[in-house]
């Protein structure tokens, strides 16, 4: 467990490394290893401390300081971590880059972060580089084996602060009413997810014997960089990072890699459960997993053929482990996707639209915030350059998480719905407004809105309605491939349908609820056309 007094995230790396110096902290599989043009193997607690000082000196020889943010998209390279914790020793902070954002996206998140440095694959930094000169950003795309460039002046635009409460990372996650929002996440954010973790018990206990994870999840996003790494850190464990999920080579990957636990996303038990019973199936020597969005009509089914239970958990980027709410307990209501019982550490209540307290067994937004003299503890610090959103968030004191809840007999919490305008495909949060505003960027679009329609493999498909002068297939089409280099794949849209024009209030605002009706009317019509077959991750 970390110790209350341990201020940062590279305190945690020495700490451990004083302990278990030889052992593995991070494993690269020989797949995913081909795949980056790496070097296969482990990398022992002692070795990551040593290259994580190693780029902390060439930091700061270069000029870098506290206060100064570094931009990462490095996908799943394990030399992701090493510079995190590098750049921590300093009171550096990190942006994590999605290798999926396109052009529209990368202008806006360089732009809103302002970072000092940016760090990628030889593929990819020259168009962050175009982003970076489009944002009007005075800073250097760099790759990993270049020289570093000093810092340009007035680099500093993290706030002042010291010990656990400094600045370590800012992750962009949906904005509901426009662009992403910077969630600022302080040292304390990542300390706390692993305090909780390494001592969470029931189904998922570790233990300071070896652990060994697996995680296909891209490592800038909170699961996979704050509670998969974090975890492993904290408690002597090894993590390997795939490239990605690799249905048909799962198992066996997960067999190479020694994997006590995993983490998953709802989408990967549905998929391997649609694959041939095989040997592999039970090949292997995970106790547990940990995730969230699994099916519930196939997690018994799932953990009978496989053989360990699945931990399905509550959490945001925003909350963190400062309110997280998990079916660890063996009472875990295998099937009824519940989430949980809340900890006795956790405030809770159920809210309705006008803010009142809902009656047991209704659903209503759930607010959060921790018990005792420190509320947000272990949430994020604020929303960057948006101080209005962050009080909203926090209005009356609690957590407004935007998500709708019930609690069932026995104090177990069951979701219901999303009230925020938010499509969640394939664990992606999607932000409807962000999709429309690129789409309008097109020049034969007059109107467009978007929508969430069900998808059976994916939760949420992405409907676009769009006002065009000519429409056609071939419209549709060319609309779709135009967006695939303006945004990540998975934003854009899987169904067009051309309308005459949007349901609009008398301000001329979209009706979220009316829109989302027409969605869902048009889905199976004749005339709409299905683009999911275009929705392919984009090569760098």
């Amino acid at each position: 467990m970390i110790p209350e007094d341990q201020t940062s995230v590279y305190a945690v790396l020495a700490a451990s490394a004083q302990k278990w110096a030889e052992r593995p902290l991070l494993n690269v599989l020989p797949v995913t290893a081909g795949i980056y043009g790496i070097d296969a193997g482990e990398t022992s607690f002692g070795a990551s401390l040593a290259a994580a000082d190693v780029w902390a000196d060439r930091l700061s020889a270069a000029g870098y300081s506290t206060g100064m943010r570094i931009s990462l998209l490095l996908e799943n390279r394990p030399e992701f971590f090493l510079i995190w914790l590098g750049a921590n020793k300093l009171g550096l902070s990190i942006v994590p880059i999605n290798p999926d954002l396109r052009a529209a996206e990368l202008e806006y998140l360089i732009g809103h972060a302002e970072p000092a440095l940016i760090i990628a694959t030889d593929a990819r930094a020259p168009g962050l580089q175009e982003a970076a000169d489009a944002a009007g950003v005075d800073c250097k795309a760099v790759t990993l084996g270049a020289d570093l460039p000093a810092p340009r002046a007035g680099a500093v635009v993290a706030r002042d602060a010291i010990g656990a409460a400094r600045e370590a990372a800012v992750l962009y996650t949906s904005g509901t009413t426009g662009n992403p929002k910077g969630c600022v996440l302080a040292n304390e954010y990542f300390l706390e997810v692993g305090r909780w973790y390494a001592t969470l018990g029931g189904i998922v206990s570790l233990t300071d014997e070896g652990e060994r994870m697996i995680t296909p999840l891209p490592i800038f996003h909170m699961n996979a960089m704050a509670y998969s790494f974090m975890a492993m850190m904290t408690v002597g464990g090894c993590l390997t990072a795939l490239d990605r999920f690799h249905p048909s080579t799962w198992w066996q990957d997960v067999a190479d890699s020694g994997a006590t636990c995993l983490h998953y996303l709802g989408v990967m038990p549905s998929m391997l459960m649609g694959a041939e019973p095989s040997s592999q199936d039970q090949a292997h020597s995970v106790r547990f997993g940990f995730g969230a969005g699994v099916d519930p009509k196939l997690q018994s089914a799932f953990e009978a053929r496989f053989g360990f239970p699945l931990m399905e958990a509550w959490a945001m980027t925003e909350t963190g482990a400062g309110a997280v709410i998990s079916a660890h307990g063996h009472d875990r209501l295998i099937g009824q996707s519940a989430l949980g019982q809340v900890p006795d550490w956790l405030d809770v209540r159920l809210v309705d639209e006008a803010g009142a307290d809902v009656p047991p067994g209704e659903g209503g937004e759930l607010l959060v915030r921790r018990k005792g003299d420190a509320p947000r503890k272990g949430f994020f610090a604020e929303y960057y350059k948006n101080p209005e959103a962050t009080a909203e968030a926090w209005a009356d004191g609690w957590f407004h998480t935007g998500d709708i809840v019930r609690m069932g007999e026995g104090g177990n919490m069951f979701f219901v719905d999303r009230r925020k305008n938010v499509i969640r495909r394939s664990g992606e949060n999607i932000a409807a407004v962000e999709v429309e505003s690129i789409l309008m960027r097109h020049p034969d679009i007059t109107a467009a809105g978007a929508a969430a329609v069900p998808d059976d493999l994916r939760g949420d498909e992405v409907f676009a309605c769009l006002s065009v002068s000519d429409p056609s297939p071939e419209k549709a089409a060319g609309i779709v491939r135009w967006a695939l280099g303006q945004m990540a794949y998975y934003k854009v849209p899987g169904y067009v349908a051309f309308v005459e024009a949007l349901p609009l209030t008398s301000t001329h605002k979209i009706q979220r609820k009316e829109l989302k009706q027409l969605a869902l009317s048009l889905v199976a019509n004749p005339a709409t056309i299905d683009t999911r077959h275009l929705k392919k991750r984009q090569k760098a």
